[in-house]
């Protein structure tokens, strides 16, 4: 009985000793994690749930010397704090764009099932088919502070907008009719002076009180943002919150490698249709950024009228061009302007050559 024992415990050692990675699929919730861990080539095992921060402990717990461990979660709500925690612990962990994860023909889809879907193809990542998932690029501790903050002036003015919309709802709903802005002085100053019934001047009054405090709140947050621009990196036209915005969703420029991963991440590719060598392009496939994608059309149409002479421009100066037409220039011209702004940033050429003329300080 003793030799077997030792048998079996010498068997048990080798197991252990031949375990050289653990890859992990998590489907993280703010109250659970649920994962499904396979080790080597292994069959997977069922998933488990734990709360988070317990299975970062049992993570640090797996640790063994020569074990190498990776894992995956979808991007979502619960943000990158999970990826920087693994990361401490020496976790090789991937952040990928959320995917559609029913099983087939079935449609089953459950937190345990998705876990062993995000083991599967993390498998399949490093064994070299990189393909079977897109990694998300995370922001360090600093750029997602500052990208906070534009989402959170981003916030304030659409519900200021709302407020505005809601007003003016009222207004239309009893036939009163205002140019403009309702709630700034002039008009408020006509709208009170008996105009109103008392019971609409007291919704009025306190929608107004609401769209002032956050008026005045947001121009607060831009002026910040603004300060964040240096003049020597800003083109002319491009205006100094837009390039804020657009270097906080790029995520840095350099993580770029060419002039595709640019334009792709910008979404305003033109999407194929060929099969057989026929086909057409359809419509921008928006797959990229959307903050980035209407931030760069914002930010042309400002340059149209101050750096004209900006090749990718050219034909909506002349103004020739009927709305259609208008639109697709526009866009092809957004998609270039993106290119140029990161061979600029990362100094593969100078603005003179791209025919940009840049801030003066």
């Amino acid at each position: 009985m003793n030799n077997n024992n030792r048998q079996d415990n010498k068997g048990r050692e080798q197991k252990d000793q031949e375990l050289q990675v653990i890859k992990l699929g998590i489907d993280l919730h703010a109250r659970q994690v649920t994962f499904s861990r396979q080790v080597d080539q292994r069959v997977p095992q069922p998933a488990q749930r734990m709360h988070p921060r317990a299975f970062v402990q049992w993570v640090r717990e797996q640790q063994t010397p020569g074990l190498k461990i990776y894992s995956c979660y979808e991007a979502g709500a619960c943000g990158y704090w999970l990826h920087r925690e693994l990361e401490k612990v020496g976790v090789k962990n991937f952040v990928i764009a959320p995917q559609p994860m029913d099983q087939g023909a079935s449609r089953q889809k459950t937190d345990r099932l998705d876990a062993a879907v995000l083991v599967d193809q993390l498998d399949r990542y490093l064994r070299g088919n990189h393909k079977v998932f897109s990694v998300v690029a995370v922001p360090s501790e600093q750029q997602e502070q500052q990208r906070a903050l534009i989402r959170l002036h981003r916030q304030l003015l659409g519900d200021r907008l709302r407020a505005e919309a809601r007003g003016r709802a009222l207004l239309c709903s009893q036939g009163i009719e205002v140019g403009g802005c309702w709630w700034k002085t002039k008009n408020w100053k006509l709208l009170s002076n008996g105009l109103l019934a008392s019971w609409m001047l007291e919704t009025l009054q306190s929608w107004r009180a609401k769209i002032l405090d956050l008026d005045k709140e947001q121009n607060r947050l831009r002026q910040r943002i603004e300060a964040l621009a240096q003049a020597s990196d800003l083109p002319k036209g491009a205006g100094r919150y837009s390039w804020v915005v657009l270097q906080s969703e790029m995520r840095s420029w350099e993580r770029f490698n060419n002039p595709g991963q640019v334009s792709s991440y910008t979404g305003l590719c033109p999407g194929v249709h060929n099969s057989n060598g026929r086909g057409h392009e359809g419509r921008i496939n928006r797959c990229g950024n959307k903050t980035v994608r209407y931030t760069l059309i914002e930010m042309l149409w400002r340059m149209v009228r101050w750096q004209p002479h900006y090749g990718p421009i050219r034909q909506l100066v002349k103004g020739l061009l009927s709305k259609r037409a208008k639109r697709r220039v526009a866009v092809a011209a957004a998609r270039r302007l993106a290119v140029d702004l990161w061979r600029l940033a990362t100094g593969r050429t100078t603005a003179e050559k791209l025919g940009l003329i840049m801030q003066k300080h």
